[in-house]
């Protein structure tokens, strides 16, 4: 039976990383398809090891002496083909983990990667004031390229980071950060390897509320009391089998026991069943956190992740393996030989003592230790970005204050393959505010928007931007171009886009705005229309916001004549060849001087 993984291209991609990853996924699945051959050749020896057993048998039922030697010899060998196959059976899931691994790295690197990985649909939220309009969250989303955590926490964290802008200063951390973690390929392997299963058996809500939950068997009194009683079993236990002590003196010590875990039972079982249910949460936790702790950095933040895993000169991977020990003598009672003896000695109750003293003194920390994974996990995504997209820059972050807000050369968006995207300049500063984008259906003024938007995006979350070069200074993004009617809220699309609009001015006039809308007004008539698309881009630019807004309505093209508004007409072309519309998506100066909306329409066969 084979295992290869569904074919890569046979050609590897030109760049450093492409051809890392080709390497390493061809390593990994033959190793996966060899230990699958083997498998199958022990899976057979395994089971004619279990004929042979009951063949023995059989042959010692029916009076040969030597069949229970031979099923002797049987029993054990099958013991030893059982832990040979255990154990090859972990190194054929790991080689095949390995390969899927890079397997995704080359489908980000080369295309194929929507729908295969973690969409982010749990983020998505239609009343974002930018992330529908940019492809944020859900299939094929900028999300969905970037994300390579494997606890809710760092998929948590890095929605935040793409959903939520920053500061410059933010912005500058970050991408430090990401510039650190780009080259470390083998700690974004081994958090993958450890975090395979985490997903699911990780949940950050409950360990935080473990963590936090209101302390109890709190009473010191009350613990030494149980420890008295466990003494004076043992004492009077030894004195009755060894020296003649009346077996009452023990019997009384059982009972005393009984009757003080009875009046401890609710707080008892509470705490058993609580650690049951996140002890192996902690085991997943404890091995991440271990990873981690193993890092040197030099970033800011970082360095302080790090040092965040550290109390008192201890690690928080230490202090989980003290909890693991504990649950591992609470575990002991599963032993049925220990079982006889442990009530007798109030196991349980010691255990739960200790546990929740653990609690009392970390239980603080857990919530902490789950954020840290979480962006640590969220750099490594933006790390492993960087360092499959190699070409791309860094953006040059501009402080609050200068006037280069967005200045790209040869921007381009990240989510349309490098084969088809194109690329065009755009500055938007203290000379041109304002961007009135005209032009052919088709022809590329919302893809220049998405662009704008979704490099902005990736810039302030400290990641490489699509583009020659960019400089850009943080600021809140307000957008409107995919409004939508809803039938369930009753709700048009015309009011739906100018619900949206006022988001966006109010958004600007509480701080600094990036804006991109999208056929302003297209809902209404021409007259209304340009009324009220002057009255909004003048609100944004005395608000102090910039931006771009697209049309097809000529008329508001007019509002450059307003020096004040610093502004000024772009625009996109189509040409008609052999007979169909063809569009080069370039971005011109001036205003657009011809539709082809009735091009269009006849191409289709309407008759105008």
């Amino acid at each position: 039976m084979s295992t290869s993984l569904t074919p890569i291209p046979p050609s590897p991609p030109p760049s450093e990383a492409g051809r890392l990853y080709m390497e390493r996924f061809l390593k990994h699945d033959e190793k996966a398809a060899e230990l699958d051959r083997r498998d199958d050749i022990v899976a057979m020896v395994r089971l004619a090891v279990a004929v042979a057993f009951a063949g023995s048998l059989v042959l010692r039922y029916m009076g040969w002496t030597g069949g229970l030697i031979g099923a002797a010899i049987c029993a054990v060998s099958f013991v030893l083909v059982t832990l040979y196959h255990s154990r090859l059976a972990e190194e054929l899931g790991r080689a095949r983990r390995l390969a899927s691994f890079y397997q995704a790295g080359l489908r980000r690197i080369n295309g194929g990667w929507q729908g295969k990985g973690v969409a982010g649909d749990r983020f998505v939220d239609p009343a974002h004031v930018y992330t529908g309009d940019l492809d944020i969250f859900g299939r094929g989303s900028l999300f969905e390229l970037l994300c390579t955590a494997r606890t809710l926490s760092g998929e948590d964290t890095l929605a935040s980071m793409l959903s939520t802008p920053c500061d410059s200063d933010t912005a500058h951390r970050r991408q430090r950060a990401v510039s650190e973690l780009s080259p470390r390929l083998d700690l974004r392997e081994d958090l993958a390897m450890l975090g395979q299963d985490v997903r699911s058996r990780i949940h950050p809500r409950g360990l935080a509320a473990w963590g936090n939950h209101p302390h109890m068997l709190t009473s010191t009194a009350m613990r030494w009391v149980a420890v008295g009683i466990t003494a004076a079993t043992v004492v009077t236990g030894i004195g009755w089998f060894g020296f003649g002590l009346s077996y009452w003196w023990f019997v009384g010590s059982v009972i005393a026991g009984r009757i003080y875990e009875r009046s401890i039972q609710a707080e008892l079982v509470e705490v058993v069943s609580a650690i049951k249910k996140t002890s192996q949460e902690f085991e997943f936790l404890g091995l991440m956190l271990a990873r981690i702790e193993k890092e040197e950095f030099e970033a800011e933040e970082l360095s302080g992740l790090k040092q965040a895993l550290v109390r008192d000169g201890e690690t928080a991977s230490r202090r989980i393996a003290r909890l693991a020990t504990l649950v591992a003598y609470l575990d002991a009672m599963l032993n049925q030989v220990f079982a006889l003896m442990a009530p007798l000695l109030l196991w349980t109750t010691h255990c739960a003592y200790a546990i929740e003293g653990w609690r009392v003194k970390n239980g603080a920390d857990v919530e902490r230790w789950i954020e840290i994974i979480g962006q640590l996990e969220a750099y490594a995504s933006l790390g492993g970005h960087a360092y499959e997209h190699a070409e791309r820059p860094y953006p040059e972050i501009v402080d609050a204050g200068e006037e280069a807000y967005f200045d790209g050369v040869r921007i381009g968006h990240p989510l349309i393959s490098p084969s088809k995207v194109v690329k065009n300049d755009i500055c938007i500063d203290g000379g041109k505010r304002l961007y009135i984008v005209s032009g052919s259906n088709m022809s590329g003024k919302s893809t220049l928007l998405r662009t704008i938007g979704i490099n902005a995006v990736l810039a302030m979350a400290g990641a490489p931007v699509c583009a020659d070069r960019l400089r850009y200074q943080p600021r809140a993004i307000g957008t409107s171009i995919t409004t939508n009617d809803s039938l369930a809220g009753g709700v048009s699309r015309f009011y739906a886009e100018i619900k949206r609009l006022h988001q966006v001015v109010a958004l600007a006039k509480s701080r600094p705005t990036l804006f991109l809308l999208d056929e302003i007004l297209h809902g209404t008539n021409s007259h209304d229309r340009r009324i009220g698309a002057e009255a909004i881009l003048r609100t944004l630019s005395a608000a102090g916001a910039v931006g771009l807004a697209t049309t097809h309505d000529l008329a508001i093209s007019k509002i450059v004549d307003d020096e004040a508004l610093a502004a000024v007409n772009v625009h996109f072309e189509d040409q008609m060849v052999d007979g169909r519309m063809s569009f080069d998506y370039q971005l011109r100066e001036g205003v657009v001087e011809k539709s082809n909306a009735l091009a269009l329409m006849r191409a289709v066969g309407l008759e105008v």
